[in-house]
């Protein structure tokens, strides 16, 4: 299939819109369908997505701009894959928005959106470039152009993704691993250990897990590692490029260990090797555990970074990892992407995201980084007052203003050790708070750049202007929920790290285009109000 560009914009004699009436057409031109049609579609880059078709002439690819645009509205309003095809085919606001009032025959297939998916997932896999994502944060840049969004002032927050998997026991883990081995070698009609033909049974499951009355615990963990140790040794050169087997050898290396015997038993649950990467579900060997306020978290976190204006925002970036991903390194990664800033850029987000490094990092790129909560022990006012060298191993200035005498640099503590004028230590008003060692002629003092850095941003947190910024920050909170209860981002119909973060993209794009509808509809309130002022 050759990538051809969409470039149908002449209207046909058999246009649909021809037949409409006036009252229809302004019925349709409040609706939806009109401001994507003419700010959304005409954004979508569908050069960006020539690399996934071939450069031999053959049959031409279905226009991505129609493919890109229909998943943004499958997200939008909630519908299926076949939804989306129906809709195409009968309603004249989807082939509006992505006009095809003209076409014939409505280009979608049942499969050309699984299709593209699939296509853009093994792009990604073999690059490790997000084309979805570069396509949805350049129409986000788009609608801010639109909304006249300010993009000097940024808003962050992180939001954990929940993976569609089912807890699993260790011993339901484990025998989930040997059944699906067992199955594919009962699908390949290859030799079947004797004694594990039950694994293909359709009801085994329930009978080995809950039925089995007359065996504990023990003895059906015993069984299954037997099980499971048997076809690890039997099957390694045979099947180790198999999925299964994989997870096979991953569940057995992370959750068991040899006794004298040989013989496979459990790891304590307390072993340092039972981290939070450790396998939660063979359906979905990406998904990773975190326990964070007080809940315990199976699947992802996804960053979102939204730009703020006067009365509206958009979200302008996101990221997607495993749930044990930091905020500080979400942090870290926006600031690369970002680069160096011609004018100051201002970021605002909670205490997760702070930190000496952090802080440095963003100012290097001229970025104006706010925290609104403090972690750690609070350091006194008064060190505020202390001036460092920009290198912070030499301290210029006491809170006094006295200039040390002497100044030694620990690198493994990265504190400073200073001496001073006893007699002005004396006289010096801020003596109390300082706290200086006095000795028989001098006084010293230990401390480093970053309990000066702390106290200056606890300061500064004292500030309206800090307040002001709080404020803005509180905002991003009302993300994690709208995407949750209306996009429905823990109940993802995909597995896995890469097809999860596709639909999560298109879920912010269609986030995204309801921002900009509802501040279209603010702008139109307005002019009514006007109208008749």
């Amino acid at each position: 299939m050759s990538f051809v560009k969409n470039d149908c914009t002449q209207i046909s004699f058999n246009d649909s819109m021809l037949s409409l009436t006036e009252r229809e057409r302004k019925f349709l031109d409040k609706s939806w369908a009109k401001p994507f049609a003419d700010n959304i579609f005409p954004a979508i880059k569908e050069d960006d997505f020539a690399v996934l078709y071939s450069d031999v002439a053959s049959r031409p690819n279905t226009p991505v701009n129609i493919i890109i645009g229909s998943l943004i509205l499958k997200e939008l309003l909630g519908l299926t894959d076949d939804e989306v095809m129906e809709s195409l085919m009968f309603d004249i606001r989807f082939q509006y928005a992505l006009h095809t009032t003209s076409f014939k025959e409505q280009p979608l297939s049942d499969r050309t959106l699984s299709r593209f998916r699939e296509r853009c997932l093994t792009y990604e896999a073999m690059t490790g470039i997000d084309l979805i994502k570069n396509c949805i944060t350049s129409l986000s840049a788009q609608i801010a152009d639109i909304m006249g969004i300010n993009i000097a002032l940024k808003r962050m927050d992180s939001m954990m993704v929940a993976s569609n998997i089912k807890k699993l026991s260790r011993l339901e883990l484990l025998y989930t691993c040997v059944a699906n081995f067992v199955k594919l070698l009962h699908k390949n009609d290859d030799d079947i250990p004797t004694g594990m033909e039950h694994y293909c049974e359709a009801d085994d499951y329930n009978k080995v897990i809950y039925h089995t009355r007359s065996m504990d615990i023990s003895e059906k963990m015993e069984k299954v590692l037997c099980d499971a140790s048997l076809l690890v040794k039997k099957y390694a050169g045979l099947y180790g490029e198999s999925s299964e087997y994989q997870l096979l050898v991953r569940v057995i290396g992370e959750q068991t260990i040899e006794d004298e015997n040989g013989s496979l038993v459990l790891k304590d649950k307390n072993d340092e090797t039972m981290d939070s990467s450790i396998l939660q579900n063979p359906a979905d060997s990406d998904a990773t555990y975190r326990f964070k306020s007080g809940k315990q978290h199976r699947g992802y976190v996804a960053n979102l970074t939204e730009d703020i204006g006067e009365n509206a925002s958009i979200i302008s970036d996101y990221d997607y990892q495993a749930n044990t991903y930091s905020d500080s390194q979400f942090l870290k990664d926006t600031i690369e992407r970002l680069g160096k800033q011609e004018e100051t850029l201002t970021i605002v987000a909670d205490g997760a995201y702070g930190g000496e490094e952090n802080i440095t990092m963003a100012k290097d790129n001229n970025i104006n980084l706010v925290t609104t909560n403090f972690q750690g022990k609070k350091p006194e006012d008064i060190f505020a007052e202390f001036d460092f060298s920009p290198d912070g191993k030499k301290v210029l200035k006491c809170a006094g203003g006295q200039i040390p005498a002497t100044n030694s640099y620990n690198a493994k503590t990265e504190q400073c050790r200073i001496t001073l004028d006893k007699e002005k230590c004396n006289r010096c008003p801020y003596k109390d708070q300082c706290k200086p060692k006095f000795h028989k002629t001098k006084t010293s003092k230990v401390l480093s750049w970053k309990t000066t850095s702390r106290a200056k941003q606890l300061r500064y947190m004292k500030t309206s202007e800090f307040m002001e910024l709080a404020k803005i920050r509180n905002g991003i909170e009302s993300l994690p929920s709208i995407l949750r209860r209306k996009y429905r981002v823990d109940e993802m119909p995909v597995r896995g790290s890469l097809k999860t973060k596709l639909f999560f993209g298109f879920k912010v794009a269609a986030l995204n285009y309801k921002k900009l509808l509802d501040y279209l509809s603010s702008l139109d309130k307005c002019a009514l109000k006007l109208e008749f002022c």
